[in-house]
């Protein structure tokens, strides 16, 4: 828990000092700085919040030992899914079947994986495939659009205050329930206690495989949602929504202090990685830095973050 707690405070260190880097570099570049402001920082946060919720179900998967490639293109498949039942049929069922969908997905990769005894990698870049392809026959390649302004609501609409969004305000109960489940419960305990030891695990009576299944699942479900979110904030379902964002949500919880080797890390720190993911993005945009570039300083911060993950257990053992 110590070592947690560190791991969280450093990068929410990190976190801050990215915030003064851009806010400093756009006030001595630009006239008319908006780093700061009310309507950007609402922004960024409900940008955050899709690929935030695809890193819950990620970071239970990777707390195992696992990764999941596939939830960018399931976030496409269940959003698209969900927006072509709405127009014709009542919201809450089209919003039930795109998460169903994605627990179901996530029940055949897990299933495959624990089972079948196939590698996380392969079985879920096979299954990255699928889904977009299913996902482009499903909308022909083209937009499902418009929605009903009640599906809009569930991306953009905001209560209390313009940062507290739909969004944001779903991204931070998952949230909240996943370190519930994570810290206080005994499928959290196991799920750690796979990714630390699996065989230990096994011989300790956990049904691994029958765990590993659910924690696909879960990520299924995150996807699901997040699909559903991104489809709702766009107004539309696009066949090549989510390209790439598995590369954030591996990114997000990575950074956050989340270990690829498994048994360490948890959800505080990943949201922590989410936002600076999103402040990155946001940052660069509004540096007017090429777009193309982005991708490099995603992929940068994955091999540090990885790297130091190795020093650090090294000088442990």
């Amino acid at each position: 828990m110590a070592k947690s707690l560190l791991t969280r405070g450093s990068t929410f260190l990190v976190f801050l000092f990215i915030c003064l880097l851009f806010f400093s570099l756009e006030r001595a570049t630009s006239p008319n700085p908006r780093f700061l402001t009310l309507e950007n920082m609402s922004n960024v946060l409900r940008q955050v919040s899709v690929y935030a919720i695809l890193a819950v179900g990620e970071t239970f998967v990777i707390l195992t030992g696992g990764i999941d490639l596939s939830v960018g293109s399931v976030l496409a498949l269940c959003g698209a899914v969900s927006a072509g039942l709405a127009s014709s049929h009542p919201l809450m069922l089209a919003l039930l079947a795109g998460i169903l969908l994605g627990a179901l997905i996530g029940a055949v990769q897990g299933t495959i994986i624990a089972k079948g005894n196939v590698p996380p990698f392969v079985a879920t870049l096979g299954t990255m495939a699928i889904a977009r392809s299913l996902t482009l026959v499903y909308t022909k390649g083209a937009l499902i659009s418009p929605l009903p302004q009640s599906f809009q609501y569930l991306g953009s609409g905001h209560l209390i205050h313009p940062l507290l969004s739909i969004p944001v305000l779903i991204t931070l109960l998952i949230y909240i329930l996943a370190h519930i489940v994570l810290s206080r419960t005994t499928f959290g305990r196991r799920v750690y206690a796979i990714g630390g030891n699996e065989e230990a695990s096994r011989l300790s009576g956990v049904p691994v495989s029958r765990y590993k299944i659910y924690i696909y699942v879960i990520s299924g479900l995150t996807a699901g949602l997040g699909g559903l979110v991104m489809t709702a904030r766009l107004n539309c379902a696009h066949p090549q929504a989510g390209l790439g964002y598995e590369l954030d949500a591996i990114a997000a919880v990575v950074i956050g202090g989340t270990s690829l080797m498994g048994g360490e890390g948890g959800v505080g720190g990943t949201l922590i990685g989410a936002l600076i993911m999103g402040v990155l993005n946001n940052g660069l945009n509004l540096l007017e830095v090429n777009p193309f570039w982005q991708q490099t300083v995603v992929g940068s911060l994955i091999i540090i973050a990885v790297l130091l993950d190795r020093l650090r257990r090294r000088r442990l053992v």
